[in-house]
């Protein structure tokens, strides 16, 4: 199944120059084309200039951020899943979505930068997943009961923080702000915070697939990875660090965006199997090009712009309810 990658790559690419055609001021598909040509050659674009704007100053770094932000939460969820053996597990499921959100609330509410705002929500969603894995960890693997509870536990706690802190904000100034990056959205996406995300995005997905053929070992169980030589717990560590530093990333440049990392992995392993080495890429792919999807969908389907958060909440409440419902039996015998 490795042709699954370039065909998924090439989807992306066909989903990204589309979103980059639609829109308030529609740009016609080979005019996109012309000018992402002209800017990789050099050559001038002989259309509109306003067309070479809206492209390049808005819809690119909207879409360039929308596929750094859906191919890492996607891979996230694929790692999260292997780490805990159990195919319901997502980066929103186990509360670190919530621990992220409120390390960034807190950096805005204190008022500093973007650098400190990646910093606390790694940080704080660094320790609800640790608090999640203490929880769920033992002899056997976690029951799917316990890393409900548990992400259940945690991610209520920092959503508690959260409204703590949405309370203590001024309403004139730190509030509007902070509710907004709340509800997921990408509509002040630009160059620079397309940087802000490529570091620690990229930076941890690297890392997961760097370690992709030990996932597939520690997918078996401790015993089977203790067997052929690997230490579950260090590796287990590194995944869930590179996990929450994909989510700061991810949390710091867009708000919170739920469901990406529990839908995504299912439909890619659905298609190409449970071999991580091909999981992982095509994830991210898959993952880029729907979240790019939902955005297009987002600023073109209403005259006001709808969060991302709504809109993936809308398609992955469903995809959970169904998951549910087909794993019910083996869910309760393991619990």
């Amino acid at each position: 199944m490795r042709v699954a990658v370039p065909i998924a790559a090439a989807a992306l690419v066909v989903v990204g120059v589309v979103s980059m055609a639609l829109g308030r001021y529609p740009v016609p598909v080979g005019h996109v084309v012309e000018v992402l040509v002209g800017a990789v050659t050099g050559q001038a674009y002989p259309g509109a200039p306003t067309e070479q704007d809206v492209v390049m100053l808005v819809r690119l770094p909207r879409v360039l951020l929308g596929a750094l932000i859906g191919g890492g939460l996607a891979v996230s969820g694929v790692a999260l899943q292997a780490a805990f053996r159990n195919p319901l597990v997502s980066p929103q499921v186990i509360g670190v979505s919530s621990g992220a959100s409120f390390g960034g609330a807190l950096a805005l509410v204190l008022g500093l930068g973007t650098g400190y705002l990646v910093g606390s929500a790694f940080v704080f969603g660094m320790a609800a997943l640790g608090v999640v894995f203490l929880v769920t960890a033992g002899r056997g693997g976690a029951s799917m009961l316990m890393i409900v509870l548990g992400g259940v536990v945690t991610g209520s706690f920092f959503s508690a923080l959260v409204s703590l802190l949405t309370f203590l904000a001024d309403p004139y100034s730190t509030l509007p702000t902070i509710v907004f990056w709340l509800l997921g959205s990408l509509a002040t996406a630009t160059f620079g915070k397309v940087l802000v995300a490529a570091v620690p995005v990229l930076l941890g997905t690297a890392v997961l697939v760097a370690l992709r053929w030990r996932i597939n070992v520690l997918s078996l169980g401790d015993e089977d990875a203790a067997a052929v030589g690997i230490r579950p717990r260090p590796v287990r560590w590194t995944l869930l660090s590179a996990v929450a530093l994909i989510v700061a990333g991810a949390v710091a440049v867009s708000g919170v965006i739920g469901w990406v990392g529990l839908v995504i992995p299912h439909l890619v392993r659905m298609w190409v199997g449970p071999d991580h080495r091909v999981l992982l890429p095509v994830s991210f792919l898959v993952g880029a090009a729907f979240l790019v999807t939902v955005d297009t969908l987002a600023r073109t389907v209403s005259a006001t712009e709808i969060p991302l958060g709504v809109l993936t909440a809308l398609v992955g409440a469903p995809a959970f309810f169904v998951l549910l419902r087909q794993n019910r039996d083996r869910i309760w015998d393991r619990a």
